[in-house]
């Protein structure tokens, strides 16, 4: 199959103006394959050479205005047409693949039920496996779709649809779309509907999924609502289409995906299990994210995948933002979640050699494959923060009318990086091309370290800066008080590079904290006195944020080598148990586990270290037995069992079905203990099977997917990896929850043959199945456990060896610089 190119993206867009596409799919013929006919009308502006895309698994027929078309004329994913100037119809019937990867239209059949449904997912060249189109995002147009469909299903579109006497569903024709963002849902959906501002909304989902989706719908809509009533209250331009519907839908590969007028959404965020209030305020975050693409992306959108950072981090951006002004009764600062999750994976991916710049030049992107690499915590987290960064420097008011008239040039049309800077730049005064430049087109981690000059009462802080760019930040001076907590002093807002050290009034602080407030990108250092203060003091830093950016300055210091992983280790047991902050405790544990635990301490050191761990959460087990802070006891749970040791405590909750003081044992604790069981050689396949029965749901299908691969024999460990690359048996959720279960620290001895075996079955399991098996292979069946220099060698050697797809290739180039800097970090 031959990926679009930017040249020839441009060459197509010079050619033709497309117009209307008629798309109609028979869902009725089977499980495997649908029939598609699609219809479509444009103008060529001239007489010229080009083609429309399809990946069929029968191509039937093909005729342009009205003459047929040669199907054997398919080349991979390629029809030629040759056209006149002037007005042109081409009409294409096909028989099109389901999908079990989450790509295209995805079938699945629900294990609860036995009922089956199927959505799109079309994101960059996937229109192509449901029906032929000019695919490229700068060739919108409109779209009317038709879908046959069984008797007892509902179908779902982007506009609003419509049961027709014959039996078929009509969707509304929508405004203009590029093709990526062409969706149908299709299904013996569970549906809750409501009406806000004239316009229908709905949330829908499996109907076994049901109850759990009724237990949520008025906080789900609740969130909906007000972020639509915030995004009204800035943008001049009202929200641009018919309705407003949410699916949850089963082996979704994204967190969501911003299809106009029909959201999908991974459905485990339909909670099935008790979850914490940082997760579900994750749930509103992504609601309120692809939200914000209705306008940035839906209405207007990139014109070529180098500017994907415009659509990704502007929504990141505003789904942080926007719950936190509309949803402050329920998530009171969405912005330390993000400080302690989601920023630390820009962090990492910006250290990386796979990192480029936020706004990447066109020529580094030349082809839909290397767009598809740029899906990153770059183009999220690092684009997010720096526009927070631009929002502090630039003020929102400006920033907001910058966004307005960028809405109002382009609405409903494409634009461009150049675009959106020159109409920020038309709100302000300031140099926002110079900021654009030094922001947008650099890479890596400034690091911005405090010096302390003087003596007495007066002192004299100077910020010095490693790297380029400029900061505007807030720096917290602390005093300690008599009773050793650290009190504010001040807040001094400092432009970095400094014109002259700004001057303190006051004895030595006890600690400086630059960027407190987190309103930058940046890596921070303490200056001596203060890096005391926040390995003794941090859990009595009054102020929540504050403690976020400290701790993420001692995990950057852990990364980098600067800080032993032991003593970050040492400062989690001093003050985690005290900290209030259900955020903070959830990014520290997952930090100190899966991180310092399973990688950068040595095997003979881990058991001291998973003991910390589970000190920690037997601590926080003690402290919430009143039952007053829920979500801690449950974080608190789940680090107790996924750092067990030894099995008993952990089956004996098992065994009784509660935590002794609560809580109850629900599906998604009863698969974590029995996968630690199972890792631990505590379990067998009679207990898998008989929780399973149990629990005979996608989810729990998973959940003995996993726990039969961590069984720690070597028939279990065959029979999983020959699951894994030796068939395609193994839906996309499924391959992930195998390859979660086999690789495990503990059981590095006898999975050790199967390291130097991966590198060639996941570069033949991606020429097979593609880019998103490809990743979730890379992702999840990567040895990350084999922490050893031969391991390293091994992988750099396929690497600069082996031609690979480049979803797979960009993974392992990360997996190994990963594995490079834990070892640095082993070696101290």
């Amino acid at each position: 199959m031959s990926v679009l190119t930017r040249d020839e993206a441009q060459t197509r867009a010079q050619l033709l103006d497309v117009h209307r596409y008629l798309v109609d799919l028979d869902l009725t013929t089977g499980d495997e394959t649908f029939e598609s006919t699609s219809t479509v009308r444009f103008t060529a502006r001239a007489a010229g050479d080009t083609f429309v895309e399809l990946k069929p698994a029968t191509l039937h027929s093909a005729t342009l205005d009205g003459a047929p078309l040669d199907p054997a004329a398919l080349d991979g994913n390629r029809l030629p047409l040759s056209l006149t100037e002037g007005e042109h119809e081409l009409r294409v019937t096909a028989t099109m693949r389901y999908s079990r990867t989450g790509e295209g239209m995805h079938r699945f059949t629900d294990p609860t039920d036995g009922e089956s449904y199927v959505y799109t997912q079309l994101f960059m060249e996937d229109v192509q496996r449901v029906f032929a189109a000019f695919d490229q995002p700068d060739l919108k147009a409109v779209f009317e779709v038709a879908v046959t469909a069984p008797d007892d299903w509902t179908v779902l579109a982007n506009g609003i649809t419509e049961r027709q006497p014959d039996g078929t569903w009509k969707a509304a024709p929508t405004p203009l779309l590029s093709t990526y963002f062409v969706c149908v849902a299709a299904g013996p959906w569970h549906s809750v509907r409501t009406e806000h501002a004239g316009l229908p909304f709905g949330i829908h989902c499996r109907r076994s999924l049901a109850p759990h989706l009724d237990a949520d719908a008025d906080e789900i809509l609740a969130v909906t609502k007000a972020c639509y009533d915030r995004y009204h209250e800035k943008f001049d331009e009202p929200y641009p289409f018919d309705s407003y519907d949410q699916a949850f839908v089963p082996e979704f590969n994204a967190g969501a995906m911003e299809n106009p007028g029909l959201v999908t959404f991974r459905d485990e965020f339909v909670f099935r299990s008790a979850v914490t209030v940082t997760e579900r305020q994750t749930r509103a975050m992504v609601i309120a994210h692809e939200m914000a693409h209705m306008w940035f992306g839906d209405l207007v959108t990139l014109r070529w995948w180098d500017d994907i950072w415009l659509n990704e981090s502007f929504a990141e951006y505003m789904g942080y933002q926007t719950v936190n002004e509309a949803c402050s009764d329920l998530f009171p600062d969405t912005w330390i979640d993000f400080g302690v999750t989601r920023k630390a994976w820009g962090y990492e991916a910006d250290q990386r050699p796979s990192t480029h710049p936020v706004a990447p030049d066109p020529e580094a992107v030349p082809d839909t494959a290397s767009a598809l690499l740029n899906f990153d915590g770059i183009s999220y987290a690092k684009g997010a923060s720096a526009l927070r960064q631009l929002v502090t420097w630039l003020g929102e008011k400006d920033f907001l009318a910058g966004i307005n008239i960028h809405f109002k040039r382009h609405r409903f049309g494409n634009a461009t990086l150049a675009d959106f800077i020159d109409n920020l730049a038309a709100a302000t005064d300031r140099d926002v091309h110079g900021w654009a430049e030094q922001w947008l087109r650099t890479t890596g981690v400034d690091t911005l370290t405090p010096r302390l000059d003087g003596e007495g009462l007066h002192w004299n802080l100077t910020v010095d800066r490693a790297g380029t760019r400029p900061h505007r930040i807030s720096v917290g001076v602390y005093d300690r008080d008599p009773s050793g907590d650290l009190v504010l002093r001040e807040h001094r807002e400092l432009d970095v590079p400094q014109d002259a050290p700004a001057a303190l009034t006051g004895p030595r602080p006890a600690l400086v904290v630059l960027n407190d407030g987190d309103l930058t990108y940046t890596k921070l250092r303490f200056d001596e006195v203060s890096a005391e203060s926040a390995l003794r003091g941090l859990s009595r830093v009054p102020d929540p944020l504050t403690r976020a950016v400290v701790w993420n300055a001692l995990r950057d210091q852990v990364r980098d080598g600067d800080l032993a992983p032991a003593d970050h280790l040492a400062v989690a047991g001093a003050h985690l148990a005290e900290e209030t902050e259900l955020a903070l405790v959830q990014g520290v544990l997952a930090f100190a586990r899966h991180q310092i635990a399973d990688r950068y301490v040595p095997a003979d050191q881990r058991p001291a270290a998973l003991a910390t761990i589970s000190g920690i959460a037997r601590a926080l087990l003690r402290r919430t037995e009143d039952g007053e802070a829920p979500g801690l006891r449950l974080t608190a749970v789940r680090a107790f069992v996924d750092s067990a040791t030894t099995p008993d405590k952990i089956a004996s909750w098992l065994d009784e079905g509660t935590v002794h003081g609560g809580p109850e044992l629900d599906p998604e604790l009863r698969w974590r203990i029995l996968a630690r069981l199972a890792v631990l050689g505590a379990t067998d396949e009679a207990a898998i099977a008989a929780e399973l029965e149990r629990d005979p749901s996608a989810t729990g299908r998973e959940g003995a997917a996993r726990c039969r691969a961590a069984l720690p024999t070597p028939e279990a460990k065959a029979v999983a990896w020959a699951a894994l690359f030796d068939s395609d048996d193994l839906s996309n959720y499924l391959f992930t929850a195998t390859a979660q279960g086999f690789w495990q620290p503990e059981q590095a001895d006898l999975v050790r043959e199967y390291v130097p075996r991966f590198y060639e079955a996941a570069v033949a399991l991606g020429d097979r199945r593609g880019p998103a098996m490809a990743e979730a292979a890379g992702r999840y069946a990567f040895p990350a456990y084999a922490v050893d220099a031969d391991s390293l060698a091994l992988g750099e050697r396929h690497l600069a060896d082996t031609p690979m797809i480049p979803a797979l290739r960009r993974k392992l180039v990360d997996q190994l610089d990963d594995l490079r800097r834990a070892l640095k970090v082993r070696e101290g």
